[in-house]
């Protein structure tokens, strides 16, 4: 039957975004909008329009909203065809005291309250044995940055995984965590990167990024890093052959405005150092952060924000992140499901252990399995694929013949 488009679209009620097509859409979406999104498709490239067309694109409602998401999912199916991935790791978050103080934050304690650990290397390289005996090819390592850290922890934990499991991914070690050990150390940067690379570590999240503007940044945490360091951490750290993820918190304080200069920024970095894996959007959980209970923050992100950050992802950072990752600890099944079709073509992480989301207010789980995912991308009629953490070993996770001819499987399998 053929779908009838005279009708306003409302995502929040029918989600029928999904099912339309460019051709179905088009004559809905304004002419300036059409326009700017036209240019990007035509070129698969997000440069394609200006700083004051991507901040256009950045407030669309109504149809023009409608016309971004299926574009950015036109896109994403042009640029890395119709598989989902996923990759197998562990969360290990080796401590959760933290004298940072950020109001986004519902994970970190004091040192003296009564809840607190701290994991000393081989009970972290523990976990990473649990983990790889479960079928993970990485573990993500974090944690709160407690006074008093011997200098050379982050290295000894290095140490203690990769003596424990050698063909462990070593994922680990947020920017502010790396200008941490820089100050306990009293290493340069670069020499502090290269060392702990020697020892061990693979990539570097791309996290405490948060929204890149030093405005938002003093009223999210006065003790984080500024702007500048966590640009100056990334950058040295490509050059450094550590490649790492990239993210962005949006939902609380933020504006669009900052989504789109926060995306060209890392489209800048990318362009010059091709060091990005991946962008993450992370929807901001407010629930149990004080940064919402002060009354600083609206009450995390409306569904059209979750969609829209998504599809402005895929569209803005065409040919230069082509990863767009869900976070479905904090999205929930049903609404990763929905950025899925929206423009991003990876659903993270197994996680095993998932705790900062959770402390927040996040019910979706500690937890995907593998099975659990394979489900969720057929549900979608896409191909699930296992990943390595770079993306440079795709292995498909269903049948070909259970696909048409006519799917677009773009990335090479190993």
């Amino acid at each position: 039957m053929e779908k009838v488009v005279n009708e306003p679209l409302s995502l929040s009620e029918s989600k029928e975004f999904s099912s339309w097509g460019w051709p179905e859409i088009a004559p809905r979406v304004a002419p300036e909008v059409r326009v700017l999104l036209e240019k990007i498709l035509a070129a698969q490239n997000g440069n394609a329009i200006s700083l004051e067309g991507a901040l256009r694109l950045a407030h669309v409602e109504g149809d023009d909203l409608s016309g971004l998401l299926v574009a950015a999912n036109l896109l994403r199916s042009e640029l890395c065809g119709n598989i989902v991935t996923y990759v197998v790791n562990r969360n290990i978050n080796f401590t959760n005291i933290c004298f940072v103080g950020c109001k986004f934050c519902a994970f970190s304690r004091g040192p003296r309250e009564s809840d607190t650990y701290f994991l000393m290397p081989d009970q972290v390289a523990q976990k990473a044995i649990e983990a790889s005996e479960l079928g993970a090819t990485e573990v993500c390592i974090q944690g709160g940055l407690p006074h008093g850290l011997p200098p050379f922890y982050y290295r000894d934990i290095l140490r203690a995984v990769k003596n424990a499991v050698p063909a462990m991914h070593i994922h680990a070690f947020s920017p502010m965590e790396i200008v941490y050990g820089v100050e306990l150390t009293g290493m340069p940067l670069a020499d502090y990167l290269s060392m702990l690379r020697e020892n061990g570590l693979d990539t570097l999240p791309g996290t405490a990024a948060e929204i890149l503007d030093d405005d938002v940044r003093h009223l999210l945490s006065r003790n984080k890093l500024s702007t500048a360091q966590w640009i100056e951490v990334i950058r040295t750290a490509h050059g450094c052959g550590i490649r790492t993820t990239s993210t962005m918190m949006y939902g609380h304080a933020e504006t669009p405005q900052h989504w789109v200069r926060q995306m060209r920024l890392l489209r800048t970095i990318q362009d010059e150092s091709g060091g990005f894996t991946e962008f993450v959007p992370l929807g901001f959980v407010h629930q149990n952060t004080l940064l919402f209970q002060q009354g600083l923050a609206r009450s995390g992100p409306t569904l059209d924000e979750h969609l829209k950050v998504h599809a402005l992802a895929r569209l803005l950072l065409a040919s230069s992140i082509n990863n767009i990752q869900v976070s479905w600890v904090k999205l929930n099944r049903q609404l990763s499901q929905l950025c899925l079709q929206a423009g991003a073509n990876d659903y993270g992480g197994t996680l095993m252990e998932e705790n900062i989301s959770r402390e927040a207010g996040a019910t979706a789980g500690q937890y995907t399995s593998p099975e659990d995912f394979q489900s969720l991308i057929r549900e979608l009629g896409r191909v699930p694929a296992e990943r390595n953490t770079t993306y440079s070993r795709i292995r498909l996770k269903v049948p070909l013949e259970e696909f048409s001819a006519e799917e677009s499987l773009e990335p090479e399998f190993a």
